[in-house]
């Protein structure tokens, strides 16, 4: 079984000091058919563009099917970091998930990744 996969459109939504400070490298990613049971995984590279270090508090996914990994070390000011998105496709069809980022020190949830 195929499952054609639409996922990921990086959609990053800033509030406030965080507007200007993470930039990630690409803003969207399709895995096109994938078999059922399949993982797939994709990595998102962001730069720190801010003065202070950034540190992803949590990622979270809007489901089980779709697992967020990344570092919590500080990412300096024009260091490079990274979130790992691995998804199962659970059945054959379309799907568009949702993963919602938190950096430390900020009051709000900072990112999404859509």
């Amino acid at each position: 079984m195929k499952s054609k996969l639409l996922i990921l459109a990086l959609l990053m939504t800033f509030s406030g000091y965080a507007q200007s400070t993470i930039k990630f490298d690409a803003t969207s990613h399709n895995f096109g058919k994938i078999k059922q049971g399949i993982h797939r995984s994709v990595i998102f590279n962001f730069t720190n563009l801010a003065d202070k270090p950034a540190v992803i508090e949590f990622a979270n996914a809007e489901c089980g099917c779709t697992q967020p990994v990344y570092n919590q070390n500080p990412i300096l000011k024009g260091q490079k970091g990274n979130i790992k998105v691995t998804y199962t496709a659970p059945s054959v069809g379309q799907f568009k998930k949702r993963v919602t980022v938190k950096y430390a020190g900020e009051k709000e949830v900072t990112g999404i990744i859509d």
